[in-house]
């Protein structure tokens, strides 16, 4: 049976853009922008993503359609069927992992985003969303309905799901935080707030911020040896890698940027702490729609385009198991279908331990999270290039005079580069 391609190349980007751009879009990039200089930290991430992110992104997307099949086919192509079967199958099996307290947290964001609807976050209205999200009964069932969201797109297919949800998804999120980023204008003392936000402040580069922006150039393109691969396999052979990438990460870092074009001067503007991470969503923005005039709706929308592109970010992770697991052909019996029933089982059971247990979800991410993505990226990259002929590598790369150099730059550079990036993070 023919394997299913993209239906056009902006689906393909749509949907590829939806599963980069996530929650460390919006929890991380905003906080690292304003505490590392400001524009200076994004000349220094912009550079990073030209030089890393997008030559591993075409590397993945690469190795990904030349063996027309997910993670645990394209490792076994390039380590042969025993080891390399044994690689993909560790990082299927960490993407299913690291998607299950994913998926609790994006239940925590459509709470959030129902509260913010119905009732606000004003007085007690945000003490019972305090309470509703330290509860772990409805974390487990938000992120059960999640999961069902999931599963019943990704039953779908292709087409009639994943590209059809991308293509809604993320012009919508677009739509969104662009209008609330020219809105944040009108705001008194906002312009001035925005000015000091994008000055470049040279003096804050110091080793630590150019580690960080190095390490959010690569996890926000989705590296990882895994959902790239995946997504790779469904490209055609006359798509451009290279456009592609540079296309996707203009995307990502373009949602990036506004995200933080929104929310680090709003924030500064009524005199809340930034922050970074859960904090930042579920205390500082919620105290932010609390104070802000037209608060409600404002964030209420905010949330649901928060909500929708985290939604795709997950349908992602869960596609590579979907995905992989039924395109290994030692898994005889287990098609497509039959695996997304059997491993949306496995998926809901555990998510038990964040659902009930939020000290989990740290332990969770240390074992299955970044460091995880940054060993599969780095495995990805060193079979295409170490394991498999350039000849065959360079042909998936197109006609081009650069085409040599990028081998040679994914071969000799940019795994050093994930690998130290592996080893910095566990020190730290």
């Amino acid at each position: 049976m023919p394997r299913q391609q993209f239906s056009s190349s902006l689906a393909a980007i749509l949907t590829m853009a939806g599963a980069a751009i996530g929650l460390g879009n919006i929890w991380r990039f905003p906080y690292m922008m304003g505490s590392y200089g400001g524009s200076a930290f994004l000349l220094i991430y912009l550079l990073f993503v030209l030089l890393i992110a997008v030559p591993a992104l075409t590397g993945e997307w690469a190795l990904g359609r030349r063996s027309r099949g997910g993670t645990i086919t394209a490792f076994a192509d390039c380590y042969g069927p025993r080891s390399g079967r044994v690689l993909g199958y560790i990082l299927v099996l960490g993407m299913l992992c690291s998607g299950s307290y994913y998926l609790v947290v994006i239940g925590n964001v459509a709470l959030m985003t129902w509260t913010s609807f119905a009732t606000g976050f004003t007085g007690e209205h945000q003490q019972a969303f305090v309470q509703q999200l330290d509860h772990g009964p409805t974390r487990y069932l938000l992120a059960l309905a999640v999961l069902a969201g999931i599963l019943w797109v990704a039953y779908r297919g292709l087409h009639e799901g994943i590209e059809r949800v991308s293509k809604l998804f993320v012009p919508f999120f677009f739509l969104v935080i662009i209008y609330l980023t020219f809105q944040t204008l009108s705001l008194e003392g906002a312009p001035e707030k925005m000015r000091l936000f994008l000055t470049p402040d040279f003096s804050q580069i110091t080793p630590t911020s150019v580690f960080a922006a190095l390490g959010q150039a690569v996890f926000s393109v989705g590296l990882g040896g895994t959902i790239m691969v995946i997504y790779g396999s469904y490209l055609s052979r006359g798509a451009s890698l290279w456009r592609g990438a540079i296309a996707t990460a203009t995307a990502d870092t373009s949602a990036a940027l506004l995200a933080a074009m929104f929310i680090f001067p709003t924030i500064l503007v009524y005199g809340i702490s930034p922050a970074a991470g859960p904090t930042l969503l579920f205390e500082s923005l919620s105290q932010l729609f609390a104070q802000m005039e037209n608060g409600r709706m404002v964030g209420s929308f905010f949330l649901l385009a928060l909500l929708l592109v985290a939604f795709l970010s997950g349908l992602a992770a869960l596609e590579v198991v979907f995905g992989s697991i039924s395109d290994d052909e030692t898994t005889h019996g287990l098609n497509r279908k039959r695996t997304i029933i059997v491993f949306g089982v496995v998926e809901a059971l555990i998510m038990i331990i964040p659902g009930f247990n939020p000290g989990a979800v740290a332990v969770m991410d240390l074992l299955f999270g970044s460091g995880m993505l940054a060993l599969g990226s780095a495995l990805a990259i060193i079979g295409l290039t170490w394991r498999l002929k350039q000849v065959a590598v360079v042909s998936e790369f197109g006609a081009s005079t650069l085409t040599d150099f990028l081998f040679i730059w994914l071969k000799w550079v940019v795994p050093v580069v994930i690998l130290a990036i592996l080893i910095i993070s566990y020190i730290h």
